[in-house]
């Protein structure tokens, strides 16, 4: 992948993840070599940072787990402070797939949008959600859509790239409840533009979905008030900042 000159960082935010991140580094080394990586080690009780030092990733230890909102966003103030043109967000369990990068960044580097989001639904092969929790996102998708007057296909992936202006956005104020669709209508509500394209990803590698059937109501009706809450805030001035 030619950057024609430009930096990249991949975000791998990460808690008690020492069983899979040494293979997903690796993963990231072999198909992103034109990519830093930076592992944001949320307090994690295992040998998480260890283990994605000694596979060559740079690592920032938070002092205590700030979920997924906040790890992902101490990676976008490191991503801004250092002047990287391009930041990708890539989970540390192995779900997604390293080899996919260039799709993300190419709709960035033609100009077309400020923030590209990986989707599991525009390709069926690539749908890995089931049950209660596909029930869920089909319904955050309807919202999300509905405030930003465009289809939104898969608003809760994580597999993600942001422009300059999208990562300036993110390293001043990043959603911390529920961060892929809140931030979707943030990005809309500083007029930033947000594109969708396939992504297959791998299933679960362990662990279950913390959406069960019991408390998927409840769920989305707290991920609806955010989401609409978001959507009333006011923009926040970037244009300086965003031009460093």
């Amino acid at each position: 992948m030619d950057l024609q000159g430009r930096r990249a960082l991949v975000i791998v935010p990460a808690y008690n993840e020492a069983e899979r991140i040494g293979w997903v580094i690796r993963d990231l080394r072999r198909h992103a070599p034109w990519a830093d990586v930076l592992v944001v080690n949320d307090g994690s009780r295992d040998a998480t940072s260890e283990r994605a030092r000694s596979a060559g990733a740079k690592t920032i230890d938070l002092s205590a787990n700030l979920g997924i909102g906040g790890a992902v966003q101490t990676g976008y103030r490191y991503a801004f402070e250092h002047g990287y043109d391009f930041a990708f967000q890539f989970d540390g369990d192995g779900q997604h797939r390293a080899r996919r990068l260039p799709d993300l960044v190419r709709p960035l580097m033609d100009g077309e949008a400020d923030l590209v989001v990986g989707s599991r639904f525009l390709r069926p092969r690539g749908t890995t959600a089931t049950g209660m929790r596909l029930v869920g996102i089909k319904f955050i998708s309807l919202l999300v859509s509905c405030l930003l007057r465009r289809r939104i296909t898969d608003p809760t992936s994580g597999f993600r790239a942001a422009g300059r202006r999208a990562i300036c956005l993110f390293a001043k104020d990043y959603p911390q409840d529920y961060p892929e669709p809140e931030s979707l209508v943030q990005v809309w509500r500083q007029g930033l533009r947000t594109r969708e394209v396939p992504a297959a990803m791998r299933r679960r590698l362990r662990g279950n979905s913390s959406i069960g059937a019991w408390s998927g109501c409840y769920y989305m009706a707290k991920v609806a008030l955010a989401v609409v809450m978001q959507g009333v805030k006011s923009p926040i001035p970037l244009e300086k900042e965003a031009s460093r």
